[in-house]
Formats: structure tokens, C-alpha cells, sequence
């Protein structure tokens, strides 16, 4: 590209700050405050957090989402939400938010690209089986926020990780959308320091609450519970495990009975109670710098949840033959760690992420954690070959309503 095309991409891209400053709220994250870890080998045309969503869906990572496990897991059914769908769902309904309360929409989108790219195959029950190898073989118990950081930041591009910014990250680190929290504030003037010390803190123990940086990262974080309650429910219908009018009266007479009312009703809702964050008078105007529900549908959700817990998530029906994939995981995990610390050369392996990592990479993380984060990154159909291929009993897929 000649030099003057060049500096008129960059006059565009000074316009597209100019314009962000003006029109977005003044508790918005600004792209031109946008803070990397190193700094960028080429300066870019384009705004930061629109180059990290498009960071993030380049990536190998996403492109894995198309087979990752949203609640139902071993399920022939193509009307049954994957993790990629309910990752477009958090966008959608996130960016749909952040436009009404005058946020970033491109900081939203990254976030929530980005949120769920550490899950493990087969979803949370995955997770569980996983954070327990972890924990048997030294490494702290493994959790997917916590592991979506990994992978963005160290494990993609052969290690190196795709620089993305400190408010995308901070805000997929801290996207706990199973934490019932019907209010956020954001926690801000963080540093590179302090989202290393979260990391760290939150290995070590779980339970750490963590709160985004930024009114973004909260939007993504509420929106991650709006997009998930409501079609869970709709999968357990279409499977046949719950029926519509086991919706507890109370809940859906307050936010619907199908996705889309739930859907509407709590945006609808978190939006008309959030309108403050338009009105504030400045940056530092915290009495408006925070977004939330309404007391009545906050509790309302506080109820489906229980609901969603009780009659879906815990429903033994809704796990079919988990005990070999429990098998296949401890299996599979001995496996890996057999193999590099022999240090053998092996056809499977050798074509796998395992041998395409740099010097660094392997150099600065043992065994367990590059087997961690080998089997994190599967989707549900590649761990189940990989399983079958080192002489395990796989479980079937089941046939049920579509």
C-alpha cells in the first residue's frame, strides 16, 4: 500500500475516534484508550477492539466452537444449541445493550466472542472432570474463563498469543454469567499488574469474585445469563426432558414462558434501568457507573435459574453415558503425559497442536499443562476419536426429538 492511501485509512480512523467521543456515553470505553500488552509490531488502521473480535474470529480457537457442547452433550438433534450459537446469542443481545446505553459495541463483541473459547469438551461436566486431572497432576483446578485467557493470550499462534487488549480480556476473564449479580459496577484503573494478580488469585481459589473493568464487560457478563436461561429451557423442551408449563408461575409471569419473551423482557428491562449510564456527566460520575435489573425481575431470574439448575442441569437424564467420557478424560490425560515425557515420536501426536507449539511455549509450561490445554481445546467429536484411537469404550450419541 503507497503511503498516501495509507495516511487516508488514518484520517478515517482519527474520524471514527472523533465520532466515538462524541457520541458515545462518557462511562463508555473509549478504542483509543485501548491498552496492549506489547506493543504492536505494525500500527494498524483500524480501532483497537474491532481488530481484536476480528483477532478472536480468525482464530483457531473459534473456529473449535462449531463442536463444543452449550448444556447438551451426546444428543442427535440439530435444533440443539452449540456453544458457538449461544456465543452469537451473547453478542447479539450484548451489543443490542450496549447500543441503547451508548457503550462500545466493539469492546462488547470481543468480549463476547472471546468469553467461552476456554471450554472443555462436553461443557461444564467437562470442566469438572478436567479441573480434577489438573488438580492430581500439580496444576491449580482448571477454569474455563481463566483457560479462554490461555488460550487467546499464550497458547494461540504457536504460543505467542494475539495481543489483545487489556479491557478484552480483563472482561472474558470476568464473564461469570452463573453468578446471580442483578447490579454491576465496573472496577476501574486496572493494569496489566492487577489482571495478572486476578489470574492468579482466581487459580488459586475459585470462589475470588472477579468484577469487569469496564461498563462493557458487564454488559457482556448479564448477557450472558439472558442468553442462555431462556434457550436452555427451549433445548430441555425440544428433548422432550421438561414441558413449558413446569415453568414456575411466578417466573413466567413476570419475564414469559418462551426464549424470546425471556429474552425481551429482561433486556427490555436491564436497559430502561440501566438509562442512567446515558445521562452521566462525565467519566468519573460514579453515581451512574453501573448497570442492572429491576429488584422484581431480578428476583424472577434469581427463581428460573433455580429452576434451570433443578430440572435441567441436574437432570441425570440430560447426561447419557457421562461415566466412559469420565474414563476417556483420565485415559486420555495419562495418555499425553506418557508421551511427552518420553519424548517418543508418535504419527497421531506428531500432527497434533502438541508439536506445533514454539520452544517457549513448551519450554515455560510442564506436561500436565500442555495436556491441559491440548484436551481444553477438542471439540466434543475430536476427543471422542482421539479416545477411541487409544483403545477406549466411547459412548454413542443419542437419537432424541427433533
Amino acid at each position: 500500500m503507497n503511503a498516501e492511501k495509507e495516511q487516508a485509512l488514518f484520517t478515517i480512523l482519527n474520524e471514527l475516534n472523533r465520532q466515538e467521543s462524541a457520541r458515545l456515553s462518557p462511562l463508555a470505553t473509549l478504542s483509543k484508550d485501548a491498552v496492549r500488552r506489547r506493543p504492536e509490531e505494525r500500527e494498524g488502521h483500524r480501532q483497537a477492539f474491532a481488530q481484536d473480535a476480528d483477532r478472536i474470529l480468525h482464530s483457531k480457537a473459534y473456529t473449535r466452537y462449531i463442536d463444543k457442547t452449550q448444556v447438551f452433550s451426546l444428543v442427535e438433534n440439530d435444533h440443539i444449541t452449540h456453544r458457538v450459537l449461544h456465543v452469537q446469542m451473547v453478542s447479539r443481545i450484548a451489543r443490542t445493550i450496549g447500543r441503547y446505553l451508548g457503550l462500545n459495541e466493539d469492546l462488547i463483541e470481543a468480549v463476547a466472542l472471546g468469553h467461552d473459547i476456554g471450554h472443555a469438551p462436553f461443557g461444564h461436566e467437562g470442566e469438572h472432570i478436567l479441573s480434577r486431572l489438573c488438580r492430581e497432576n500439580g496444576l491449580e483446578s482448571f477454569q474455563h474463563n481463566i483457560q479462554s485467557v490461555q488460550f487467546l493470550d499464550r497458547f494461540e499462534k504457536k504460543g505467542k498469543g494475539w495481543n489483545l487488549t487489556l479491557q478484552v480480556l480483563d472482561g472474558i476473564l470476568c464473564h461469570d454469567g452463573e453468578v446471580h449479580n442483578p447490579k454491576l459496577a465496573p472496577r476501574r484503573g486496572k493494569v496489566f499488574e492487577d489482571f495478572d494478580l486476578e489470574i492468579e488469585g482466581k487459580a488459586k481459589v475459585p470462589s475470588t469474585p472477579l468484577v469487569p473493568m469496564t461498563l462493557e464487560g458487564c454488559v457482556v457478563r448479564l448477557s450472558d445469563t439472558i442468553a442462555y436461561i431462556g434457550r436452555d429451557i427451549e433445548d430441555a423442551i425440544e428433548l422432550e426432558l421438561i414441558e413449558r408449563d413446569e415453568i414456575p408461575d411466578e417466573c413466567g409471569e413476570r419475564l414469559g414462558i418462551s426464549n424470546g419473551t425471556i429474552v425481551y423482557t429482561l433486556v427490555a428491562d436491564l436497559v430502561v434501568n440501566s438509562s442512567h449510564v446515558r445521562d452521566a456527566a462525565d467519566k468519573e460520575d460514579r453515581e451512574r457507573d453501573y448497570i442492572g435489573f429491576s429488584p422484581e425481575v431480578a428476583a424472577a431470574m434469581l427463581e428460573l435459574k433455580k429452576f434451570n439448575y433443578e430440572r435441567i442441569y441436574r437432570n441425570p437424564a440430560f447426561k447419557p453415558d457421562f461415566e466412559k467420557v469420565h474414563i476417556c478424560y483420565e485415559r486420555l490425560f495419562i495418555y499425553y503425559m506418557k508421551q511427552l515425557e518420553q519424548d517418543r515420536p508418535d504419527r497421531e501426536v506428531s500432527k497434533s497442536i502438541l508439536k506445533s507449539m514454539t520452544k517457549e511455549y513448551l519450554a515455560s509450561h510442564s506436561p500436565a499443562a500442555i495436556v491441559r490445554d491440548y484436551i481444553a481445546g477438542m471439540t466434543d467429536d475430536f476427543f471422542l476419536r482421539q479416545a477411541k484411537s487409544i483403545g477406549c469404550e466411547v459412548p454413542e450419541r443419542t437419537c432424541l426429538p427433533s
